[in-house]
């Protein structure tokens, strides 16, 4: 059941980021005069054909969902009749060219915006940015950052949650050797942020530098149970209060959830008291790939009174004009950021197994589904953002490709010749088929590693 929900949920956001995207084409073509012949969604033999409009355009759906195309009427392709040269895609100035190649990427990245709009318009929950005692030896011990220190900005960039500051440290680590950081009480502390590296992407920023997340002690006491999981299958109950793990003491639900999560596949001995009486439960936790890291899983979670995490969060709220801001802004910083990831993973300094494939994106969108819309839509908007920019860079075949033959006609007055073209179209179809030889085997091997 959960796979048809992820291939649901997989199709679904595929089919939205094709349709906008050449949407984006289609509509540039219109606009600029040229004769649109078929709008496809996939590729491959058509399983329906509809013609529609004043062209008798073709809308179609392809087998291969994972992609899509416009074809538009050009005399390379086809012959075109006398009266409809003017219509032609090839006949066009290489400025009106350039609108239409331009136009499917554009289209991603505004839908990013409304999307991100729509997020930030209904209000974001949110973990305030308070931290736990850091780890001795780190770069926030060293700092003198504490148990309830809040922060509330990074080099004088606000933050408002916890998320707020990785995407701070995020954007910095690379680029700065020091960070300033801003406490709720006006203080201020120095980072030492030359220990951190973007690496593979299997641990956070934050916390390679050793700043925790203020987490208030749970009682070790199962809350609920999943009806399918490690957990019922061991017989733990709600109510069970969990004693000892492999004859080690527990005091609360993190020391628990910290036995699960690093022991994976492997079976613990549990003591828990159940009313009065004291029973060991052979549990072993699922292996669950997160972040690229293989953890364990058991189904379970904590009896946890609402009222001990409602200092922890916080809503942010936007106006309709501040959330449309927001989009735009959050589009604008994904955007940049995409790009120098890419450019440090061709210089090294950035792992390849952080790109990913359609297997561990289909994944992604299973996983946002199951986390509620809000979840999904946020998914759709970074998706989004990553196809617009992939296709503006300036790769033969993508549209970043074409524009930049057409940035070339128009400087040196004359299109670029067919040897260029054919060898760009080479070069092209070999980094497009390396990028994907990669993509897969990081895929492959994500999924093997949580099996």
């Amino acid at each position: 059941m959960q796979f048809l929900g992820t291939l649901i949920s997989f199709v679904a956001a595929l089919a939205i980021l094709v349709v906008v995207h050449e949407s984006g084409h289609y509509l540039a073509a219109r606009w600029v005069g040229v004769k649109v012949l078929r709008f496809s969604v996939g590729f491959g033999q058509p399983l329906l054909i509809k013609r529609w409009g004043a062209d008798a355009t073709e809308w179609s759906i392809g087998a291969i969902p994972l992609g899509g195309y416009v074809k538009m009427l050009d005399e390379r392709e086809a012959p075109v009749a006398e009266h409809e040269l003017g219509r032609a895609f090839n006949r066009q100035t290489v400025w009106a060219r350039m609108i239409i190649v331009v136009a499917g990427p554009v289209a991603n990245l505004l839908l990013a915006v409304l999307l991100y709009w729509g997020v930030f318009l209904h209000g974001v929950p949110a973990i305030k940015p308070i931290l736990a005692e850091p780890l001795l030896q780190t770069a926030a011990a060293m700092a003198s950052l504490h148990d309830g220190d809040e922060i509330t900005a990074i080099d004088d960039q606000p933050v408002r949650s916890w998320a707020d500051v990785n995407w701070a440290l995020l954007r910095d680590v690379s680029e700065k050797t020091q960070v300033v950081v801003k406490l709720d009480g006006g203080g201020t502390r120095i980072l030492d942020v030359t220990g951190a590296s973007l690496g593979d992407g299997k641990v956070e920023i934050a916390t390679q530098l050793g700043l925790k997340l203020f987490e208030p002690a749970i009682p070790a006491v199962v809350g609920k149970v999943l009806e399918v999981g490690a957990a019922q299958r061991s017989g733990l109950r709600v109510g069970d209060e969990i004693l000892q793990v492999n004859q080690h003491a527990v005091t609360q639900w993190a020391d628990f959830v910290s036995w699960v999560r690093n022991h994976a596949g492997q079976t613990l001995v549990v003591t828990v008291m159940r009313g009065s009486q004291q029973i060991d439960l052979n549990l072993t936790p699922e292996s669950v790939t997160e972040a690229g890291a293989v953890v364990g899983k058991i189904g379970a979670g904590p009896d946890v009174d609402a009222a001990v995490f409602k200092d922890m969060m916080t809503t942010l709220d936007y106006s309709v004009g501040g959330a449309l801001q927001e989009g735009f802004a959050k589009t604008w910083q994904m955007s940049i950021f995409s790009l120098q990831m890419m450019g440090r993973m061709i210089t090294g300094e950035v792992s390849w197994h952080n790109l990913s494939g359609p297997l561990t994106i289909a994944d992604y969108a299973g996983q946002s589904a199951r986390n509620g819309w809000m979840s999904f839509v946020g998914f759709l908007a970074l998706v989004s953002i990553s196809l617009g920019v992939l296709n503006l860079l300036p790769i033969p075949l993508l549209d970043g490709g074409h524009l930049m033959y057409y940035i070339v006609e128009a400087v040196k007055g004359s299109p670029v010749s067919d040897r260029i073209m054919e060898l760009g179209q080479r070069f092209g179809m070999a980094a497009l088929f390396t990028m994907m030889v990669f993509a897969f085997y990081n895929d492959i091997t994500r999924l093997l590693g949580s099996q």
